[in-house]
């Protein structure tokens, strides 16, 4: 296996997704299909794996060696009020991983944010009657507005909603079990709504109070001004942000790393060989060889390790 893999993303189409994916990463599009609002940058899950001219990246690695997944969001609409399950939940229920992840905004309109966690007058019975009677259940969450530069930890059991109007990068365990509680009350050209697990998300939807204190979801702002700032560190995987000008060292742990561009243009070198990425571009990095790799260029970029 080489020691630098370029990657390119698995677009996944979405009913609240915009045109931007579309237009950064040049893919077409295509007549009477839903929008693009993810694209899987560095990915493993078998749902929407990465590709490399080596093969599709579910095929040349495990889960055990990419157990996060990092992908870009982009809202032109609200996503549905969700909920994540933990492992321990996930793997009973769903036989896989939990999924904690966490936001890196990179982009926001006036006005818009995020919604993050049950406010702390809530209950689980009032939170259910809310959704029986069809309320707007929003109105029960925390809003965060947000800007360039935000950062939000969302852990499993975390109810949680992107808003509209956001552009974000997301770095998750390698997980795809959501549970949807409520949808906005949206139906799709045929009049139908999409598919709800109001039972399971009630069993996971953690409404004790410190749990949805602002401090649980180690939010931080103005990231890029920093040179080097750890966002998380959790199981699965360990996330940086760089500003760089000039040249870093990294090392990787026990797991493949993985860089991505968020501005700039940066050169990656490993065991001799050397790539050069430009914005909104990934690189695999496998443990084969070498755990040290050197950066040089300008620009900011994410490390996931």
């Amino acid at each position: 296996m080489k020691s630098i893999i370029p990657l390119k993303p698995f677009a996944s189409r979405k009913i609240w997704g915009g045109n931007l994916l579309q237009e950064l990463k040049g893919l077409e599009s295509l007549d009477g299909q839903l929008p693009i609002g993810e694209t899987w940058e560095v990915s493993a899950h078998p749902d929407g794996p990465s590709s490399s001219k080596i093969g599709s990246l579910d095929k040349i690695s495990s889960l055990t060696e990419i157990p996060y997944l990092l992908k870009l969001i982009e809202t032109s609409d609200n996503l549905s009020v969700q909920v994540h399950p933990n492992d321990a939940y996930a793997k009973k229920h769903e036989q896989q991983k939990g999924k904690s992840e966490c936001w890196l905004i990179l982009d926001s309109q006036k006005n818009c944010g995020i919604f993050l966690g049950i406010k702390s007058s809530v209950t689980k019975e009032a939170f259910e009657k809310a959704l029986k009677e069809g309320d707007d259940l929003s109105e029960l969450m925390n809003f965060y507005p947000t800007k360039k530069g935000d950062f939000f930890y969302v852990p499993a059991g975390t109810a949680h909603a992107i808003g509209k109007g956001v552009f974000l990068a997301e770095v998750q365990q390698c997980s795809d079990v959501t549970y949807r509680v409520w949808d906005w009350n949206r139906v799709d050209k045929d009049g139908k709504s999409r598919e709800l697990h109001i039972d399971k998300a009630l069993e996971v939807i953690r409404f004790d109070e410190e749990f949805n204190y602002p401090v649980n979801f180690k939010i931080q702002n103005n990231i890029f001004q920093h040179e080097k700032i750890k966002l998380l560190d959790i199981e699965d995987f360990s996330l940086f942000s760089y500003k760089l000008s000039g040249e870093v060292e990294l090392k990787l742990d026990d797991k493949f790393g993985s860089i991505f561009v968020l501005s700039g243009e940066i050169e990656v070198e490993k065991d001799s060989e050397a790539h050069s990425c430009n914005e909104y571009e990934a690189i695999l990095l496998p443990l084969t060889g070498s755990k040290k790799i050197k950066v040089r260029g300008s620009g900011n970029f994410l490390f996931v390790r």
